[in-house]
């Protein structure tokens, strides 16, 4: 009998049960079953049919949670699926030491915990550390007393400026940029915020007051804004994404262009050409890497590359359905074939003689075109077989560059925070929520992508721009 009919456990294979049940048992999976012994059969067909009963007893509109978790099909892993935690050959992450402490105490005990005995001194002591938040959080009210002198020269009065909270506010700078970063990066809502500033830390807040301060916040930090923008521009290599957002309960949507150390979000009506050029304001110099969605196909760029993920997602869903077609299957094999050439090419570029590396890439390439080129008579063959024709040299771009993936990944995954925030607030009630969402998602997020902490760096920008009227520039990667 095949290996795949059995496991440690017995002589029946949960799996092979289940591919039964959902009708996916493939033809020669079939036959080495009929032919793996009359007692393996029997035990199949009788857990079988317990399982069978079982179904038709919960009944097909049964919840899930209806049915105990003993009664549930165990799930199988799909295959390359990644399991759970730390990955092999991934550097683990810890918690840094503690530094050096703010107080020290002594503790000993004056009997045995145990007997009530008295103890005898050995003079034998251990250390360790722990880190909390101090007890009694309390906001700090400060009055400020502002000395009004007058100049000469300009014959007015002048007064220092507070260098911690901005004109005509009653909330300090740290207060405002904190609340905006729960929101803007960690995705609270703003009730969520209210709530923890009014019954945890005792500070009276209201939404309407928190909002005009962030769109105050936008204003003041906007410069950088327009910095991110064009830092994006001038970079290398540029990630692009795109999803849906609600503005006044109508559909707008959100872009993504993510640089290696910068992400830049824009909310606009369009999900087509018009929004890309008020982002693409120049000819992008750079890669472009995107999914296969048409508008991208218009920007202007050094080179192109398309996310084989996508293709390979799509092709996979065909596979669910025509998995048994051979015209259907010739194409994927192939195309595929060529996919898992090109990672390994690229993989052994270092050790390849360039020579060699530039003829095995053209022939990949010759390779796709042939495919793009065939008359397939299978509908989904036929028109992926069209979006290689049109995509073909952008799809093995990445093997002519040594920092550009094959993938969006970083595009996605800079996006997927903005979805999230999404599905908590819901979007925007006015252009001015929208715009202000758009330049402190960028900050936020491209702050921690330089591993700068946004609170204290906003903070120190916020007291140059009191003592000085400039807002300092965005920050470079700290190391």
């Amino acid at each position: 009998m095949d290996a795949s009919l059995s496991n440690d456990d017995g002589l029946v294979d949960a799996a092979f049960l289940e591919k039964v049940l959902r009708g996916r048992l493939s033809e020669a999976e079939a036959r080495t079953f009929a032919a793996a012994g009359a007692e393996i059969i029997a035990f199949t067909m009788l857990a079988l049919t317990q399982r069978v009963a079982g179904q038709q007893a919960a009944g097909p509109n049964t919840p899930s949670a209806a049915v105990p978790p003993y009664a549930k099909p165990t799930a199988s892993p799909r295959k390359g699926q990644r399991r759970r935690g730390g990955q092999k050959g991934h550097p683990g992450v810890t918690r840094p030491p503690l530094p050096e402490p703010d107080r020290r105490r002594e503790l000993q005990l004056d009997c045995c915990p145990e007997c009530q005995g008295k103890l005898q001194r050995t003079g034998d002591t251990r250390t360790r550390r722990s880190e909390d938040i101090p007890d009694g959080l309390k906001p700090v009210i400060t009055e400020d007393i502002l000395h009004r002198d007058y100049c000469p020269t300009c014959k007015k009065r002048v007064e220092p400026k507070p260098p911690d909270v901005l004109p005509n506010c009653t909330l300090g700078n740290r207060t405002l940029v904190l609340s905006a970063v729960l929101h803007y990066l960690q995705g609270l809502t703003i009730s969520q915020i209210v709530d923890t500033f009014n019954f945890h830390l005792r500070m009276k807040v209201t939404p309407g007051g928190l909002m005009q301060m962030w769109h105050r916040l936008a204003t003041l930090l906007f410069a950088w804004y327009v910095q991110i923008q064009a830092e994006c521009l001038d970079s290398a290599r540029l990630n692009a994404d795109e999803t849906g957002w609600r503005v006044q309960g109508k559909t707008h949507w959100l872009w993504c262009f993510a640089g290696p150390d910068a992400t830049f979000y824009m909310i606009d009506r369009s999900r087509g050409s018009p929004a890309l050029q008020k982002f693409f304001t120049k000819a992008f110099e750079g890669v472009l890497i995107t999914d296969f969605w048409s508008p991208y196909d218009a920007i202007v760029c050094a080179d192109k590359q398309k996310c084989w993920p996508h293709l390979l997602r799509d092709m996979a869903n065909v596979d669910e359905k025509h998995a048994g077609d051979k015209v259907w299957q010739s194409f994927a094999r192939r195309v595929i074939s060529v996919y898992r050439e090109a990672k390994k090419l690229h993989a052994a570029k270092a050790t390849t003689v360039a020579v060699d590396y530039d003829i095995a890439a053209m022939r990949l390439e010759s390779r796709l075109a042939t495919i793009a080129g065939e008359a397939w008579n299978h509908p989904d063959a036929a028109r992926l077989a069209k979006r290689l024709a049109k995509y073909g040299d952008q799809l093995l771009t990445f093997l002519w560059h040594d920092d550009i993936p094959s993938d969006n990944n970083h595009g996605e995954r800079q996006i997927r925070p903005a979805v999230m925030i999404r599905k908590n607030s819901y979007g925007n009630h006015s252009d001015r929520g929208m715009l202000t969402q758009s330049v402190l998602m960028t900050i936020f997020r491209t702050l921690k992508l330089r591993n700068q902490q946004p609170l204290e760096t906003i903070l120190e920008a916020l007291a140059n721009y009191a003592k000085t009227g400039k807002i300092p520039p965005l920050p470079q990667k700290a190391e």
